[in-house]
């Protein structure tokens, strides 16, 4: 969220960033009804300061006998308007925080304007592709990976995007979720395992709510929400907190399975283990002081790639345009590897900064040794790494001629078999 200060005083600022984010512009109507709520304020604090008056009035006239009914007459005519403002204010503050949590967050001035994924900037591409003459082929092609991962009975179980892992499959994940985790852990990491249901106040402080609801599935009954990232829990693990300056940065990773409806995919490539409802993955959240927060991205970035390095699976970074940035980050990477029996790119990270957009929504804040006073933290996280196209990254570099997938070098003490056949 941003604040409605911030808003009023870069009013052209704001409405270029939501204009770059290709987002609805409603800065015209917040401004109006901030100017309402301002309105209603500045005559409830006159009416108050009235009544305070009359009441002392009404006692001094008590006092000395004199007829004060036309006086409390008045009195209880101003105590009716300001319960009339008082409740008026409610509604309108209700108005006001509806509007501000559709406000997008605004770009950073590093990132390029763009409006389509041709707009996305390269910045790193790393390691080699297998050879073009290779025939590989998709993962959901190969006779070894039907043996190993069952989407026919996960769609007669769940419905499609549910596959079962067998055997070596499964195994693979979980070597993949514990390497991630213990490399997380040696780069100062603390581990949580958090619930993989949250509440409305969690699923609107990380913005997923309003902007990506109807992407979440909802235990009605409960009203709780399956969380699409573990993002989601682990950020609000700190909400309504307020940490000291010298505990920052304070960093956190998180394995959990994650769900989504993939509302709107429709058209997109969802064969195999691209697009799942569905998966496994391991989260990266920092929570940072404001100074530092730039810095602390690249060193997310990095804490992702690391995990490729050593994979050895091929990837790019891009740096996300206006357009193709998600609504509360005012910067992203995205992180692809290299799938070389589809011969493209598949999304496995993002890394972003919020600076205070969930922060101010979830009240997260910390002390300045300067001055004392509390200021908000500036939250990032990143997939570190998510695993479904990974596996199927892993599954199509590292076939053989003879049909068999030959597992990273890296997972092997993990999985203790070096070939999935």
């Amino acid at each position: 969220m941003l604040d409605l200060k911030y808003i009023r005083d870069n009013v052209t600022l704001v409405k270029n960033g939501i204009a770059a984010k290709r987002a609805d512009d409603n800065i015209d109507e917040i401004l109006r009804v901030d100017e309402q709520r301002r309105t209603l304020i500045g005559e409830g604090e006159g009416l108050k300061a009235k009544r305070n008056e009359v009441s002392a009035k009404v006692g001094q006239m008590k006092k000395t006998g004199e007829n004060a009914d036309a006086v409390i007459e008045e009195m209880n005519a101003v105590k009716t308007r300001i319960q009339q403002i008082d409740d008026e204010l409610r509604a309108v503050e209700e108005r006001l925080e509806g509007l501000l949590l559709t406000v997008p967050n605004v770009p950073h001035p590093s990132v390029p304007v763009g409006a389509v994924p041709e707009d996305n900037v390269t910045v790193l591409e790393w390691g080699e592709k297998p050879p073009a003459d290779v025939p590989l082929k998709p993962h959901w092609e190969l006779p070894v990976v039907k043996q190993v991962i069952d989407f026919d009975r996960g769609s007669k179980v769940a419905g499609a995007g549910f596959p079962f892992y067998v055997g070596k499959a499964a195994q693979l994940q979980r070597a993949l979720i514990n390497f991630f985790l213990d490399q997380a852990a040696e780069r100062g990491y603390t581990e949580l395992q958090a619930p993989v249901v949250v509440n409305k106040d969690s699923a609107r402080g990380t913005g997923q709510i309003p902007d990506k609801e109807d992407m979440m599935y909802v235990a009605t009954r409960d009203d709780l929400y399956l969380i699409p990232t573990a993002e989601v829990p682990v950020t609000n693990f700190h909400r309504k907190e307020t940490f000291e300056e010298k505990e920052l940065p304070v960093k956190y990773c998180g394995y959990t399975p994650c769900f989504r409806r993939e509302a709107g995919s429709y058209g997109k490539d969802v064969r195999g283990l691209n697009r799942l409802h569905q998966f496994d993955k391991v989260e990266l959240v920092k929570f940072v002081h404001p100074s530092a927060s730039y810095d602390e991205l690249e060193s997310l970035r990095g804490d992702a790639e690391g995990l490729l390095r050593l994979l050895e699976l091929p990837y790019r970074v891009l740096l996300m345009c206006t357009g193709d940035m998600g609504f509360t980050q005012t910067k992203k990477y995205d992180l692809e590897v290299w799938a070389g029996g589809q011969r493209k790119w598949l999304e496995v990270s993002s890394c972003s900064n919020f600076e205070t957009f969930q922060a101010r929504r979830m009240n997260i804040r910390f002390r300045s040794k300067e001055t004392g006073k509390p200021e908000f933290v500036h939250t990032l996280n990143g997939s570190g790494l998510a695993l479904p196209r990974i596996v199927a990254a892993i599954l199509e570099n590292g076939q053989t001629p003879e049909g068999k997938v030959i597992v990273p070098k890296v997972l092997q003490p993990y999985t203790k078999f070096a070939v999935i056949e």
